[in-house]
């Protein structure tokens, strides 16, 4: 029976081949019939006339044009790159190379001199006296069509010449220069790589840091256009059995009554659901690594915020002042922490009107401007939409305490750090005071902050700007860490991976976009809502076969929108499953 073999691609990570509509009687191809009706006269399949495989897609032109244009970086470089797709590349060869207007062996390089097509004097007209030619046939290349690179010297004038030459061959095809992701676009539109494999190929072009070329890699392996086109043909034949069992129940024998079907298919969508959390939960993680993890440092004013960030970049990125209240914005800087795109942001110190430490201060210093409350508002926002919070506090003097010091920090900063998804407390000007009298602080500190923050799960580290700026820090290696800001940046990059790393059997889930996740969502809650109609069942009601199968036909197709495949209408696809079994028409 069709229903043991049910999910078994979601299962075990593989396709369902679907068989194709063996109809029993020839007509022309009326217009899509709507599901759930009775069809009473079988039709052809009106893509082609002809049987369709599904894990083979025609190569289908994607329109008369050649476009070609240069591959590789402009500006000056050793080798230039020029890609020509299209119909016409064997005319363009045989304008170009017309000493030799033989193509090459395909898919094997050849030296051969350029020519300006336009001119009749090839002795004088050659735009590269030796450049490697390399034809590729179709349909085994990128984008599916005959292809044909140049790879030329890389001189601005001889990239300008060669890009003119093509331009001027006579052909009976247009041709022109591509428009921007003209040759990936072609690519998809025959098969060659599904919609995820397009979104992981821009992120790799656009990686800048080793993490963000790592999670693209991951993207674009097939495994997940693989994974998610397994689950759509699962639910294709899940809803024509359903479809099946709806219009032909009274003429066909069934072994199954509609609960029964129901039943069958249930546990299997509930495994389903689960994969499904578990893309989406992964998506998070690869989205950090392709816009950068946000930070944000928190703290109240003269904290050492800005001294910290100026440290952590290694430039003068924010203005440090003694004066309380320097930072009245958000001052972000992104910066490559090995191998993780970070976004740092300053923000303006936290602090209120009636703040305890403020009582010795004069009066009009504990007055907060109406500029520097809307700083401190921004802050608190960007706290919210970061990923990570750099609580601060400091040593400050504190005349008639126990140690003639005390850790100065801001009640609402420990708030928000305690309420943000990663934190990491630092305690600035460590350098004031000897280390066990730090360590007395400390453990006072800690009595005081303890039942607001769980000091267990954040982590926390006492550092020195002012040490680190007098004494340039120093690689781990030497044993030399002024300031403890490297230890501080190491610390990050574990939290960093923290956030970040999958189980090594989970590597390619890194590849899920955002956009790959909302269409999840949107599967998913199509699959619950087919769930709960199958609860139906055990609350003594009856489930509705007929909305039931609507929503696997609603996670089918947000699944189809991941890979692109949303331009196959699944009528005639549904139709085979409902017809494999038997003949209608007899």
């Amino acid at each position: 029976m069709l229903r043991n073999a049910l999910f078994k691609a979601c299962k075990h990570r593989h396709h369902v081949p679907l068989r194709l509509l063996r109809p029993c009687a020839q007509s022309a191809s009326p217009p899509p019939v709507p599901l759930g009706r009775s069809y009473g006269v079988v039709h052809k399949p009106s893509f082609n006339q002809t049987q369709r495989k599904e894990t083979v897609r025609p190569v289908v032109p994607s329109g008369q044009d050649t476009i070609y244009a240069l591959s590789s970086a402009p500006g000056r470089a050793g080798i230039a790159v020029v890609r020509i797709s299209g119909l016409a590349c064997r005319e363009i060869h045989e304008a170009l190379c017309k000493d030799s207007a033989k193509p090459p062996k395909a898919r094997y390089a050849a030296v051969r001199t350029l020519y300006d097509p336009s001119s009749t004097d090839v002795n004088s007209e050659v735009l590269d006296s030796q450049a490697i030619v390399i034809d590729f046939p179709q349909p085994q290349t990128a984008t599916g069509e005959d292809m044909l690179e140049l790879h030329i010297h890389g001189g601005n004038a001889t990239v300008r010449a060669v890009l003119q030459g093509i331009s001027n061959v006579q052909s009976s095809h247009n041709i022109r220069y591509a428009e921007a992701g003209e040759f990936t676009r072609r690519g998809f539109e025959n098969g060659k790589f599904n919609l995820a494999q397009v979104e992981a190929l821009s992120d790799q072009l656009s990686a800048e840091t080793e993490q963000q070329r790592r999670a693209a890699v991951r993207g674009s392996s097939a495994f997940l256009g693989k994974e998610y086109e397994g689950w759509r043909t699962s639910l294709l034949y899940a809803r024509g059995e359903m479809e099946a069992l709806i219009d032909f129940s009274e003429d066909q024998h069934f072994d199954e009554s509609p609960t029964q079907l129901l039943q069958s298919i249930t546990e299997q969508v509930r495994a389903m659901v689960r994969s499904i959390a578990g893309h989406e939960a992964a998506s998070h993680r690869g989205e950090l690594l392709r816009r950068g993890i946000r930070i944000s440092l928190l703290g109240p004013p003269n904290a050492g915020k800005s001294s910290l960030l100026n440290q952590l970049v290694g430039r003068e990125a924010s203005i440090v002042s003694q004066e309380a209240g320097t930072t009245r914005d958000v001052v972000e800087v992104s910066l490559d922490l090995r191998g993780y795109l970070c976004t740092f942001a300053d923000t303006a110190g936290l602090r209120s009107q009636c703040h305890p430490l403020a009582s010795d201060l004069e009066s009009e210093k504990s007055i907060i401007s109406a500029v520097e409350q809307e700083g401190i508002r921004r802050a608190k926002v960007k706290a919210s939409e970061s990923d990570l919070v750099i609580a601060l506090a400091s040593v400050e003097a504190a005349p008639g305490s126990k140690h003639g010091f005390t850790i100065e920090y801001d009640a609402e900063t420990v708030a928000l750090a305690a309420a943000a998804p990663s934190s990491i407390f630092v305690i600035n000007k460590c350098d004031r005071i000897s280390k066990e009298r730090l360590e007395s602080l400390l453990e006072d500190f800690l009595a005081q902050v303890e039942p607001t923050i769980d000091f267990e799960k954040i982590p926390r580290l006492a550092i020195s700007c002012q040490d680190a700026q007098l004494q340039p820090t120093t690689h781990s290696c030497s044993g030399q860490d002024p300031g403890n800001i490297h230890r501080l940046s190491t610390t990050l990059v574990s939290i960093f991976q923290a956030m970040t790393d999958l189980p090594q059997d989970l590597q390619d889930l890194l590849g899920v976009t955002e956009r790959s996740r909302q269409l999840l969502a949107r599967a998913s809650a199509a699959l619950h809502a087919y769930l709960d109609d199958a609860a139906a069942e055990h609350d003594g009601m009856e489930a509705d076969i007929v909305i039931a199968a609507e929503h696997l036909r609603e996670a089918a197709d947000a699944l189809a929108r991941i890979t692109g495949r949303v331009d196959v209408g699944d009528v005639e696809e549904v139709l085979g499953v409902v017809f494999e079994k038997f003949c209608v028409g007899k």
